[in-house]
């Protein structure tokens, strides 16, 4: 059996779902570092920080299955290293979010297997529909996140420096991403579909900030 055969590609994305909810996730790149020393946090506002850094981390574990399943849809060995690579950056912000929730006492979302299913069908169903529209997908999706962690950067408590750097390389990243998927042919999405997507991506938001 080849090496890259349809099976092989199916047994890596279920390794790497598996892996992505339940194991404990290393970085490429060093953590974010706060540029100056952290004022400490009241109880309230680490427990803003903290559901903030969940969503966010909640954003991470759907990165990595929109962009499992994208590589796993396409026929393009090219571009299916260009989802590959990507999901690399997001390994990074995955395990960056991971740490910052322990450091603030929280924990990840409870419902962060059912984020990851939805996110991978999502993902499949963009595949599906030609590379240019998944590339379209992502280049939508990453220009959504770099919003949301615009709101992020508004709503995190002035003090915590230590997340706030974290959200800023993360914003830094997406939009990279944005811009990769823009050059690499991606196809404006329909507005009834950003309309969609927006909307499901309100639903994790505030679900994820309790849960």
């Amino acid at each position: 059996m080849p090496l890259d055969s349809p099976l092989d590609r199916c047994l890596h994305a279920l390794d790497h779902g598996l892996r992505t909810l339940w194991a404990r996730h290393s970085a490429q790149r060093p953590c974010p570092v706060a540029p100056e020393a952290e004022t400490p946090l009241s109880e309230a506002e680490r427990r803003e920080s903290a559901a903030l850094m969940r969503v966010n981390h909640v954003g991470e574990v759907c990165a990595q299955a929109l962009y499992q399943a994208q590589a796993l849809a396409t026929r393009d060995p090219a571009l299916r290293a260009h989802f590959e690579a990507a999901a690399r950056d997001e390994t990074d912000h995955l395990a960056w979010c991971e740490q910052r929730l322990a450091a603030l006492g929280g924990r990840p979302s409870l419902l962060n297997p059912v984020w990851y299913a939805g996110a991978f069908g999502l993902g499949l169903l963009a595949g599906r529909a030609g590379d240019r529209n998944s590339l379209g997908f992502v280049a939508e999706t990453e220009r959504q996140v770099e919003r949301h962690l615009d709101s992020h950067l508004d709503r995190l408590p002035a003090g915590d420096l230590a997340s706030r750097a974290v959200v800023a390389q993360m914003r830094e990243d997406e939009i990279r991403h944005a811009q990769e998927a823009e050059q690499a042919g991606a196809r404006k999405l329909p507005a009834l579909a950003r309309w969609a997507m927006r909307g499901a991506a309100r639903v994790m938001t505030v679900t994820a900030h309790r849960l």
